[in-house]
This record gives C-alpha cells, structure tokens and sequence, in this order.
C-alpha cells in the first residue's frame, strides 16, 4: 500500500446524479493509483475488475450519506472490495491510502505484509482485507523473486558505470506505477539500493 493523491473530481454532475460508478470518474481514481488497486497494488486488469471503493461502506445504517462524496471514493480491486465488504470501526478504521501515509502503518518483509510495531490500525487492515491472500503472496513473491535476480546479477557487474547504471534502473521498479511498489521498495532498501 502506498501514499495516493485522489484528483479533483472531473465529473461532479454525475455524483450530483447518483452515479458513483461514472466511467470518467472511475478513469480519473484508475490513474490516481497507476491501474493498482488501492489496497493490495494489484495491477486490476491483471487480476479482476475494478470498483468503485467507498472507504466507509454505504450501507444502511453506516455511512449512506457518503454514498456519492468523492472523497470517500477510491479503486479497488474486486478481491479487496470484496474483503473489506461494509466492515468499518471508526474506533480502529482502515488505512486510508489517499489521506495517509500507509508506511506509518504498514511495512514488507518479502511478500508478506506485516503491521509496524504498535499499530492496530496496520493489523486490522491486513488482517480484515486479507492483504497476505495466498494470491497475492505468490503474486508478490513471483515480482521479488524475479528482482532479486536481477539485484545479484547487478551486484556481479565488475564495472562501476554499468552497476550504477543497473541499480539505477532497479530504483524505478519502485515507483509509484509499478505492481506491488511497497514491497519492491522494502526489498531495494534491504539490498542497499536507494533510489
């Protein structure tokens, strides 16, 4: 999970309408998160369909009257969605990844998500989204395993210039818009490779 920024809602008339689910809307919360969901960082159309995430459930008797509130908008995958259902304690609420830093919270080991010391609010959302699925731990696993290889291979080069170089590009499977970019960045810094 990391840190989003939701855009300025680009069809306002459609939640005026009722429409959380507006096709331009949901383009513009697509490319808030790179096409990853919100939670897990599942490229979407390599895993299932996207939602419309309404971070406090919009069911009766939680929070209806956000139903159609951007900022209670987010992407998320079907898995995720499904997981997360119309849970919500607003004593121990889920990590909030457009409104928060979710590595306050959150940290990788590998392929396995793992709450920080302390943080109920890490565990419950780990816990209760079910972000260490045995899908996405291989799926994780498949993305470490395949940049640990090219971490050695790097590591092997005799020239300067050209590990520099490698390590270079191995800091950009950490940005944003790559699948699972929390946990490759906590297996880059595990490696001394900062970026």
């Amino acid at each position: 999970m990391i840190t989003l920024v939701r855009p300025q809602c680009p069809n306002p008339k459609a939640l005026e309408n009722k429409k959380y689910n507006d096709p331009v809307n949901k383009e513009a919360l697509r490319k808030s998160t790179s096409g990853k969901c919100m939670y897990c960082e599942c490229k979407i159309d390599h895993n299932s369909f996207a939602h419309v995430e309404h971070i406090k459930p919009k069911a009766k008797g939680k929070f209806p009257e956000l139903e159609f509130v951007w900022e209670n908008h987010g992407y998320s995958c079907q898995m995720c969605n499904n997981e997360k259902g119309q849970k919500y304690d607003d004593d121990i609420p889920f990590i909030d990844p457009y409104n928060e830093d979710p590595e306050e919270h959150i940290l990788f080991f590998g392929a396995f998500a793992y709450a920080k010391l302390g943080s109920e609010r890490g565990e419950h959302t780990i816990n209760e989204i079910k972000l260490n699925r045995a899908g996405l731990i291989e799926r994780r696993k498949e993305r470490i395993d395949k940049l640990n290889d090219l971490i050695n291979a790097a590591y092997r080069l005799k020239n300067d210039s050209l590990r520099k170089k490698a390590f270079a590009a191995l800091g950009k499977e950490a940005e944003k818009d790559g699948e699972y970019s929390a946990a490759v960045k906590n297996l880059l810094l595990t490696h001394k490779i900062f970026f």
